[in-house]
């Protein structure tokens, strides 16, 4: 069965979709990686705000969203989830590819930046990302933020 790829604002998508996606996040983020913090943050409402997720079946593979960060302007990727049973498979690559593609079409002179856990920087690298400022711990996972300057 084939990987698709979707893209769209929360009030567009599917009642059960939506929860598969919300689903998987809390999956990853909460249970897996034991960090009690507001999952729903309000983030996924705002007007600019677009969920990324790839499926097969019925079946959320891999999730991200990309939001407009106000003062100073940039865009911003986060929350990025895969299941572990589609892990190294090119599937948040292909979402992340998108989502960088989208951003620069919607606010091309605007960065891109993310807080990214620091394991997974060279990961984020491969898009063009850059570690700035100094490590730090989020919900006792190492992170780092990182940078994608504009590319127009």
């Amino acid at each position: 069965m084939t990987v698709q790829y979707h893209r769209a604002a929360v009030r567009d998508i599917e009642p059960e979709t939506l929860y598969r996606l919300l689903w998987l996040r809390v999956r990853v983020f909460v249970v897996e990686q034991t960090a009690a913090y507001p999952e729903l943050d309000g983030r996924d409402i705002e007007r600019d705000t677009e969920l990324f997720w790839a499926t097969q079946g019925a079946d959320v593979l891999a999730t991200l969203r990309l939001l407009h960060d106000r003062g100073p302007d940039a865009a911003r990727i986060g929350r990025v989830a895969t299941v572990p049973s589609a892990r190294g498979r090119g599937i948040a690559a292909e979402l992340m590819t998108r989502a960088v593609s989208r951003a620069d079409e919607r606010w091309p002179r605007h960065p891109i930046v993310l807080d990214a856990q620091e394991h997974l920087a060279s990961w984020y690298a491969r898009f063009g990302f850059v570690v700035t400022g100094q490590p730090f711990v989020e919900d006792d996972i190492p992170h780092v933020t990182m940078r994608r300057e504009p590319q127009g």
